[in-house]
């Protein structure tokens, strides 16, 4: 009888479990059709964006700004919104529930944009750059005569995109935000005028050459119309309005990287790192030299950079050394033998880039290069202008931003995302704390394991000034925007505090200070960092023996690119221990 009962009772455990695992199974079904239903609506009102993915169905479309389609997108984001919100969490693979977190902070974060930042109504500069081919010139993913097309198609909405866009644009606007606008719509008008032709010189289809040349002087006209616009219109009128206000900030904390922590406690942390990395700037000056202040100290190590003509080669040759540094000292495993190019930045690109990184887009199968570009000297500067732009890749800086840009910054972070299994929503999606918090975090990360520290004492002790250096700049970004954004800062008042704790000149600090006022998510290099630095420390302290630093690594890179919330509910099994993010 007991013999009965107990294969009666495993029966029916089997059965209920295989019910389970359909419905289950069915579950993740829908949920991943719900997902790609929102990935396929969110790139057809983004399809530049989808263009830069490698998703080539996108090329030649570009967004409808039209008020209507604006209250459309707004329609169908708020589904989506409805419609996650309403699944059960407990209902889905491990796998899926991550991807459905992602896709929630997505859909809430378009729409606050929209409803509470008024982003299309109040920002001019979402427009002024809007009609952005450059993908078009800089990556052969298709004939070029196809490209073409799709840089006609795209310029060919540039009348009805700029009416739309002054129909849009509430009254009184923000000034800086005004002005910066019509920096970037003049900026892209010369671009077309000057660039485009150039870049597309070789091709050899004289009618397809005319059509482009006709169609982009309309263009040209429409994009220079509404910098006049905003000239003659908006800006004898703008305000210093730019502030988003302590509620909207904390929106835009949660929205973006599911971080719950106040302004005010992220301020405090904030200023305490900065008074500590003030202290380590001092420090490693003092290695250097006792007998003089720190920041000439810094700006005597500036002066020791390549030559003009050295500049590309000797980049080339420190980034292959960085490199194997990571190798031989098992940093973090290296997926694939392909190196990025070291390479000129592009004329067109020179007036607004010192050094970045391209890398293609995760879907991209034919144009797959990446690019470190290094702008070079313009030997038509004078002789003290040359020095100045030099002095920016000391030898010491240029490592630096070689480690933030490629290794094993943002190009290594990209080479693992795409070998790893990351889902389409964790390669479409992705957090800026991540992004950008896991290229600045690895400055750090490469000092104190180790990086030129053996040796030279001196040298050890630059490099350390140099890191010391670009953490400076990042926390002051994020001091600066909350100042600016929830304590009502001013412009001037935060060109001054840059001036202070970065120790740069008024111009670049100005930058730094107007990027402030419309990128108040430029506190997310520091914050993302402190985040990894955190993360790390409580997996050091779970994985005991068996951790290492390229088992952590590899693990932060394998996983997607989500806000560093989600990623310590990924890496670490104390689910107390999830929320605890600094």
């Amino acid at each position: 009888m007991r013999a009965y009962s107990y294969t009666l009772l495993l029966i029916i455990t089997i059965i209920s479990s295989s019910c389970q695992q359909k419905k289950t199974t069915e579950n993740d079904k829908a949920f991943e059709k719900l997902a790609a239903s929102y990935i396929d609506s969110y790139l057809s009102w983004r399809p530049q964006y989808g263009t830069y993915l490698g998703l080539h169905e996108y090329d030649g479309k570009i967004t409808d700004y039209s008020d209507v389609s604006i209250e459309k997108e707004l329609t169908k984001l708020k589904e989506f919104d409805k419609k996650f919100e309403a699944i059960d969490v407990n209902s889905i693979s491990k796998k899926n529930y991550y991807d459905l977190q992602m896709l929630k902070l997505s859909v809430k974060n378009e729409i606050f944009n929209i409803v509470d930042l008024h982003y299309y109504q109040k920002n001019p500069m979402a427009y002024a750059g809007a009609i952005d081919i450059n993908i078009y010139i800089k990556r052969n993913f298709a004939p070029i005569e196809q490209q073409i097309k799709s840089i006609i198609a795209i310029e060919k909405e540039a009348p009805k995109l700029y009416e739309n866009a002054k129909k849009n644009l509430a009254d009184t606007l923000s000034k800086p935000h005004t002005e910066l606008a019509i920096s970037i719509a003049k900026g892209t008008a010369s671009f077309l005028e000057k660039d485009v032709l150039i870049a597309l010189k070789k091709v050899k289809d004289t009618a397809l050459l005319n059509e482009l040349k006709t169609v982009n002087q309309k263009a040209i006209a429409a994009i220079l119309d509404y910098a006049t616009f905003l000239e003659k219109e908006k800006l004898p009128i703008a305000k210093n309005n730019y502030a988003i206000g302590e509620d909207n900030y904390r929106k835009m904390l949660q929205y973006s990287e599911d971080i719950s922590m106040s302004p005010d406690d992220i301020l405090a942390l904030g200023m305490k790192e900065l008074a500590k990395e003030e202290a380590r700037f001092v420090a490693a000056a003092k290695c250097i030299d006792l007998n003089k202040k720190a920041v000439d100290v810094y700006n005597a190590m500036q002066k020791e950079h390549p030559t003009a003509a050295s500049l590309i080669p000797d980049a080339r040759k420190h980034l292959e050394g960085i490199r194997q540094f990571l190798i031989d000292n098992k940093i973090i495993t290296m997926p694939s033998e392909v190196r990025v190019k070291v390479e000129e930045t592009l004329p067109y690109l020179r007036e607004t880039s010192t050094a970045s990184m391209d890398t293609p887009g995760p879907f991209e199968k034919k144009a797959t290069e990446a690019y470190y570009y290094i702008t070079p000297v313009n030997l038509a500067w004078k002789p003290e202008q040359q020095e100045d732009w030099l002095m920016q890749f000391n030898y010491y800086g240029t490592d630096i931003v070689s480690i933030h840009e490629a290794y094993p910054g943002h190009y290594t972070q990209f080479l693992h995302l795409n070998a790893s299994d990351a889902s389409k929503v964790q390669k479409i999606f992705g957090s800026y704390a991540f992004i950008e918090g896991w290229a600045h975090y690895t400055e750090q990360m490469m000092i104190e394991e180790g990086f030129e520290q053996k040796g030279d004492s001196i040298k050890a002790a630059k490099y350390r000034l140099a890191q010391s250096g670009e953490a400076l700049l990042r926390l002051c970004r994020l001091v600066v925007s909350i100042r600016t954004h929830c304590k009502g800062m001013t412009v001037e008042e935060a060109t001054t505090f840059f001036m202070d704790n970065w120790h740069q000149g008024e111009k670049s600090s100005q930058q730094e200070a107007l990027r402030g006022t419309f990128d108040p998510g430029y506190l997310f290099y520091t914050l993302g960092k402190l985040q990894i630095l955190k993360l790390k420390e409580d997996y050091k302290k779970q994985e005991g023996k068996n951790y290492t630093i390229q088992k952590f690594n590899d693990a932060m890179t394998d996983n997607g690119m989500p806000p560093i919330r989600i990623m310590r509910e990924i890496l670490l099994k104390d689910e107390k221990t999830w929320n605890e993010i600094l």
